[in-house]
C-alpha cells in the first residue's frame, strides 16, 4: 500500500494548506455575508462583542480537537478521536450529527447563493439557480479529492481577498468620516446605545454566530486524507483562528460604523452596500460575484464533509449490510461515490422546498443549524475535559490554560443553547428534536437487537 493512502482506502492527498483553507472555506459563507444583517438586527453594535465570545469559543473548542488529534495517532474522524474517550455512544452522535449540520447547511448556502444571483436576474426563481449549482457541485466532488481540494482552496482565496478589500475600503470611508466630522462613530451609540436589545438581544445574537463559525471543525473531517495529520491538525488550528476572528469582529465593526444598526433589511449584503458607497463602477457587482464564490466554496466543503462521515459510517458498521458496502464504494479517484451522490440529495431537496416555500427556508434551517452546532461542539468540549483523564500524552499538541479554556466553553455553550431555544422559531425547535430523537432512538434500538443476537 502506498504511503499515499490508508488502510480504510482513502488517500492521504491533502495538505497542510489544502485544510487551512477548507476549514476557512467551511466558517466563512453565508452566516457572514448573509447573516450579517440578521446578527446586527438581533444584537445591534453589540454584535462585535457576540463575535469576540464566539471566536473565543470556537478556539478554546479548537484546540482541545487538535490535542485529541496529536494524542490520537491513526484515527479519521471525529467518531473515532471520541469513541476511545467518552464511549460509542457519542462517537455515533457526533458524526449523525455533524452529518445533518452539513445536510442542512449545504442547502441554506445555496439558497443564500441564488438571493445574491437574483440581484441581476430578479426574475429567474430561486429553485432554478439552486438547480444549476447542485449540477455543478456534484460534478466536482465525485472527481478526485486533490481537484476538490484544489478547487476550494482558490475559492477560499477568492473570499478572503473580499474580505480583505472589504476591510480596506471600510478603514477608508471611516477614516474619511472621522476627518469630516467629529461624530464619525456615532453608529455604534445611537438608536439605543451599544446594547439596544439588552442581554437577550445579545444572547439570541449567539443563533447566528454558531451558524457563522460552523464548519471550522471541517479540519477534523480530514484527518483520513491529510499527510501526518499530527503535525498538520495543530497547524492549520494556529494558522486559521486569529484569520477567523478578524475576519468577522473588523468587518462587523466597520458595518455597524458606516450604517445605523436598525437600517440594514438583509436584501442586500452590508458588504455589497459598502462597496456602493465608494461609487467605483461595478464594483458592487465584483463584490457580489465573489461572494456567490464564496458561498459556492462553503457547499463545495459541505458536500466533501458529509460524504466522507456517510463513508465512516458504513465502514464502522458492526454489520455489514447492503447499504453500508454501498457508503463504503469508491471510484477510481478513490471518492466515495455513492456517498458523495446522496449528500448530493440535500441539495436537490432544496430545491423543491425552495419552489414551494420560498428563501425564507433559509431562516428555519439556520435555527436547525445551530442547535446541531450546540451538539457537536458540546460533544468536542466534553470529549477534551475527558482525554485529559484518559490518553494525555504531555509531550505532545496541548492546551495552555486547561481546564479554564474547556469549562468556559462548556458553560457558554449550555448558556448559548438557552439563548437560542427562546429566540427560534418554535416549529425549528420542534423539528430538530425530532430528527434527534430518530437519531438517538435508531442508536438504541440497534443496540437492543445486538443484544438479543448475542
Amino acid at each position: 500500500m502506498s504511503s499515499s493512502s490508508t488502510k480504510n482506502g482513502l488517500q492521504r492527498t491533502l495538505k497542510s494548506r489544502h485544510i487551512t483553507m477548507l476549514a476557512l472555506g467551511g466558517a466563512i459563507g453565508a452566516g457572514l455575508f448573509k447573516g450579517s444583517s440578521d446578527a446586527v438586527q438581533t444584537a445591534g453594535p453589540a454584535v462585535i462583542l457576540s463575535y469576540l465570545v464566539g471566536g473565543f469559543i470556537l478556539l478554546f473548542i479548537m484546540q482541545g480537537m487538535a490535542e485529541m488529534t496529536a494524542n490520537n495517532p491513526g484515527v479519521s474522524g471525529f467518531s473515532e478521536l471520541l469513541q476511545p474517550i467518552t464511549g460509542r455512544f457519542s462517537a455515533y452522535l457526533i458524526d449523525w450529527a455533524y452529518f445533518m449540520m452539513w445536510f442542512l447547511d449545504i442547502t441554506a448556502e445555496a439558497i443564500a447563493a441564488a438571493t445574491f444571483i437574483q440581484l441581476w436576474f430578479p426574475h429567474v426563481p430561486s429553485w432554478l439557480i439552486i438547480l444549476c449549482i447542485s449540477v455543478v457541485i456534484s460534478g466536482i466532488n465525485l472527481l478526485s479529492v486533490k481537484l476538490f481540494a484544489e478547487t476550494e482552496y482558490w475559492l477560499a482565496i477568492l473570499k478572503i481577498s473580499v474580505i480583505i478589500f472589504f476591510i480596506l475600503a471600510g478603514v477608508f470611508l471611516i477614516s474619511k468620516n472621522v476627518m469630516q466630522t467629529e461624530h464619525a462613530f456615532h453608529n455604534l451609540t445611537d438608536n439605543g446605545g451599544f446594547f439596544p436589545k439588552g442581554i437577550f438581544g445579545f444572547l439570541s445574537s449567539m443563533l447566528i454566530v454558531i451558524y457563522s463559525f460552523a464548519g471550522s471543525e471541517l479540519i477534523g473531517i480530514t484527518i483520513g486524507e491529510v499527510e501526518n495529520p499530527q503535525l498538520a491538525i495543530p497547524k492549520a488550528v494556529k494558522g486559521i483562528m486569529v484569520r477567523i476572528i478578524s475576519f468577522y469582529i473588523i468587518p462587523f465593526f466597520i458595518i455597524v460604523t458606516l450604517f445605523p444598526w436598525n437600517s440594514l433589511d438583509g436584501k442586500v449584503s452590508p458588504f455589497v452596500q459598502v462597496f456602493n458607497l465608494l461609487h467605483i463602477p461595478y464594483a458592487a457587482d465584483i463584490v457580489n460575484f465573489v461572494i456567490v464564490l464564496a458561498l459556492i466554496s462553503s457547499i463545495n466543503s459541505g458536500i466533501y464533509s458529509s460524504s466522507r462521515l456517510l463513508y465512516m459510517q458504513g465502514k464502522r458498521s458492526r454489520k455489514k449490510t447492503k447499504i453500508s458496502q454501498n457508503l463504503m464504494k469508491l471510484n477510481k479517484h478513490a471518492v466515495p461515490y455513492v456517498s458523495v451522490i446522496i449528500c448530493s440529495f440535500s441539495l436537490f431537496a432544496g430545491v423543491l422546498l425552495t419552489f414551494f416555500v420560498g428563501n425564507t427556508l433559509f431562516n428555519y434551517l439556520m435555527g436547525s443549524i445551530s442547535y446541531t452546532i450546540l451538539i457537536i461542539w458540546f460533544l468536542l468540549c466534553y470529549g477534551h475535559i475527558r482525554s485529559r483523564k484518559v490518553a494525555f500524552n504531555p509531550t505532545a499538541y496541548h492546551v495552555n490554560f486547561y481546564p479554564y479554556t474547556s469549562y468556559f466553553s462548556l458553560i457558554s455553550l449550555i448558556l448559548i443553547f438557552f439563548g437560542i431555544l427562546f429566540s427560534t422559531n418554535v416549529i425549528v425547535t420542534l423539528l430538530t428534536l425530532l430528527i434527534y430523537i430518530v437519531i438517538v432512538g435508531y442508536y438504541y434500538l440497534a443496540e437492543a437487537k445486538a443484544k438479543r443476537q448475542r
